[in-house]
Order: C-alpha cells, then sequence, then structure tokens
C-alpha cells in the first residue's frame, strides 16, 4: 500500500509539472501573414526601433529580427516576442526551413507598398533573414508563422537611463515569453514599486534611488514572473547594464 501511494503521489507531481510545462510552452498554432526586408545586406538599417533595443549586435539580437505590422506589435507590447516564419505557397522564390526571429521595430502603416497597414499581419525581416526563408528578387513573400519561446544566453539584462528622480530602464535579452509586460523596482530603502512603460521596452521609475541597491521584478505576456534581487549594487551609475535572473 506504500508503495502504491508513493507511486501515485509520484505521478501527481509529473502531472503538475508536464500541465505547467504546457500552459507555458503553448504558443499557439500556425498562421499566414507576409514577409518583406529592410536594412540592407549587413542589417545596419535596422539598429535602434521602435523598442529602444539601440545597437541589435550588441544586445545579442544580431540579425535574426523583424518590424512588426500594428496588428502584431500591439503598441510596442510584443517588442521581444519571438516568432518562427517559414515561406510558403510560392516555390518559385521560396527557400525551404524557417527561421526564428525577434520583434525589435515597428512597420508603420502607409509605408513598405501598403504591407504593413491595418489589419495585415506582416513581418518586415533584416534583410539576412529574410534571404534563408526566400529569393531577394520576390520582395514579398506569404509565410505562415507562430509564436515560439525565445531563447537566450545569460540573464535578463536592465540597463539604467535616465537622472535622479526619472530612471529609465531598458530591458532586453528576456527568454521565453520575451516580451515584458509589466515591471516593478525596489530599492535597498524602499518597497517595490511599479514602473510604467515610456516606449518600447523602456520602463520609468520617478522614485528616488540614487544610493540604494535595485532588485527588479518582471512579469512576461504568458503571466511568469521573475525577481533579480539587488542586482545593481549602492554605487550604480546611469548609463551601465546589470543583468540578473533568467525566466
Amino acid at each position: 500500500m506504500a508503495f502504491s501511494t508513493s507511486l501515485i503521489a509520484s505521478f501527481l507531481i509529473v502531472a503538475a509539472n508536464l500541465c505547467l510545462h504546457g500552459v507555458y510552452a503553448d504558443y499557439g498554432g500556425w498562421s499566414t501573414a507576409h514577409a518583406t526586408f529592410y536594412g540592407g545586406s549587413d542589417a545596419s538599417g535596422t539598429m535602434g526601433g521602435a523598442c529602444g533595443y539601440g545597437n541589435l549586435y550588441s544586445q545579442g539580437y544580431g540579425t535574426s529580427t523583424a518590424a512588426l505590422s500594428t496588428a502584431l506589435f500591439n503598441s510596442g507590447l510584443s517588442c521581444g516576442s519571438c516568432y518562427e516564419l517559414k515561406c510558403n505557397q510560392d516555390p518559385r522564390w521560396c527557400n525551404p526551413g524557417s527561421i526564428i526571429v525577434t520583434a525589435t521595430n515597428f512597420c508603420p502603416p502607409n509605408s513598405n507598398g501598403g504591407w504593413c497597414d491595418p489589419p495585415r499581419q506582416h513581418f518586415d525581416l533584416a534583410q539576412p533573414s529574410f534571404l534563408k526563408i526566400a529569393q531577394y528578387q520576390a520582395g514579398v513573400v506569404p509565410v505562415s508563422y507562430r509564436r515560439v519561446p525565445c531563447v537566450r544566453k545569460g540573464g535578463i539584462r536592465f540597463t539604467i537611463n535616465g537622472h535622479s528622480y526619472f530612471n529609465l530602464v531598458l530591458i532586453t535579452n528576456v527568454a521565453g515569453a520575451g516580451d515584458v509586460h509589466a515591471v516593478s523596482i525596489k530599492g535597498s530603502k524602499t518597497r517595490w514599486q511599479p514602473m510604467s512603460r515610456n516606449w518600447g521596452q523602456n520602463w520609468q521609475s520617478n522614485g528616488y534611488m540614487n544610493g540604494q541597491s535595485l532588485s527588479f521584478k518582471v512579469t512576461a505576456s504568458d503571466g511568469r514572473t521573475t525577481i533579480s534581487n539587488n542586482i545593481a549594487p549602492a554605487n550604480w551609475q546611469f548609463g551601465q547594464t546589470y543583468q540578473g535572473a533568467q525566466f
């Protein structure tokens, strides 16, 4: 009887873990869209962008990036999310295989030949990524896409900009869902304080945090939260980047 009880308990634990994994790993099925490209052969024209990531090379995103149309950009909340794309239904221009890209920019309406106009779901890819799934001469191709978990090296990065009473924190290198939907900050002398999204993935706090070690609480779009305690020392400086926990 003891063996049976232990076996049942083990089964329940495994089942619970599988259910949790399913909740967080289910990013939906395939949908259809179109893709174009921009930024030049070295993707130098993709630097900066509406997500605020700046130099995509130094931030670790490289050339595997995309600007999203209004229907996908979600007013910037989709910044950092990851998508798998494959070219389809056009054997003349499609290459086999698929790519995974990170949302780092916005493709505004009334640009790119109207492909980014609402309600179209569209990916304006960095040119090197586009060429992995389609021929240059195609210009625009139909694609299938789906959300996928982001895979990152190291922890979430917090770059602190701004000035006293205006802390503007850029959050990058987020694994899992990738897109951050809520952030809180805590100084060693304060309680947790919610931050507001300024633009892209830049989050702001108007509290006075100078001379305190800083902790951050990050919640992604899938509801998971990670806490990075005291990752910035009391002598932190504006313009510096600190690495925290990861999903």
